[in-house]
């Protein structure tokens, strides 16, 4: 009877777990609807902005602080966005993996990261290497506003105007899919202008265009505006694949209560029906002895 009593207490803490697993799941995927929409709300916006500076970025009388090379500064700065709460799969130890082999690259190369940190866990793990942190926020859960993401990336095109660092790169895990998130780390400053990838033949002549202000002025207007929009956009893509990676975790992780709960009441009807025949054998048994 001890083991079937076992069996029956050890299945009610399964059943326990499975309720909460349940739960975070439902709420991770209502924080993934949302988050996705914001996600994916401001795209055309950024794609518009990269394409206005692909054009002006262009012409070879315009030169800009934020388009230029710091070269021989020996520092750089590293934003990395991890999570504040766990139970989400192997998001934050890939992601710090990516993280740590940029800076190893970095190191190669003779210069040293700065490093600023986005959520708890990757503090935790920075700390336990040993390595200092220089900003650490922990209060963002499923957004951010944008204002404090201007702060941040304004602070980051000062000091890189300022030559203060080699370059700014921002650690993060992509959103491609529900079924992909890739993380990467991709550099913020200085601006490199994105290419056309169609081949040679086939490009398009660049159209002529006369701009009002004149280049130089609006691309200094639409510079800051661009890197304050792809770091925002960064966050949000953060965000969604945290709330993906929790949501497929916790899934994992009630279907694999459910098969034990399973594997548990087939292992309690064995013991209770070893039980029941061995009760049988005593009274049989003791029918003969009394014969």
């Amino acid at each position: 009877m001890a083991k079937a009593r076992a069996i029956v207490k050890r299945r009610r803490a399964v059943q326990n777990i499975r309720k909460i697993t349940q739960t975070m799941q439902l709420i991770a995927t209502a924080r993934y609807q949302r988050c996705l929409q914001r996600a994916t709300a401001g795209k055309p916006y950024a794609e518009k902005i990269a394409e206005m500076i692909q054009a002006l970025a262009g012409l070879e009388s315009v030169a800009h602080p934020l388009l230029t090379v710091n070269a021989g500064v020996p520092q750089s700065m590293l934003l990395i966005i991890t999570s504040n709460r766990g139970l989400c799969g192997a998001y934050n130890a890939a992601l710090l993996r990516a993280a740590m082999e940029h800076r190893r690259q970095l190191a190669e190369h003779g210069i040293s990261p700065v490093l600023e940190v986005v959520g708890k866990k990757g503090v935790g793990y920075l700390r336990f290497l040993g390595l200092p942190v220089a900003r650490s926020i922990t209060d963002v859960e499923d957004r951010i506003a944008l204002s404090r993401v201007a702060e941040m990336a304004d602070r980051y095109m000062q000091a890189y105007e300022q030559r203060q660092v080699a370059r700014v790169d921002v650690a993060y895990t992509r959103f491609h899919s529900v079924g992909v998130q890739r993380p990467q780390v991709v550099q913020l400053l200085p601006i490199e202008p994105p290419r056309e990838e169609e081949p040679e033949p086939r490009r398009r002549v660049r159209p002529e265009f006369e701009f009002s202000p004149p280049p130089a002025v609006l691309l200094g207007r639409l510079i800051p505006e661009a890197v304050r929009v792809r770091l925002y956009q960064y966050f949000n893509e953060a965000i969604v694949s945290e709330q993906v990676a929790r949501m497929v975790a916790m899934k994992a992780a009630t279907d694999a209560a459910g098969d034990m709960i399973k594997y548990l009441t087939r292992q309690y009807n064995r013991a209770r029906q070893t039980q029941i025949t061995l009760e049988l054998a005593d009274i049989v048994g003791g029918a003969e002895a009394v014969k």
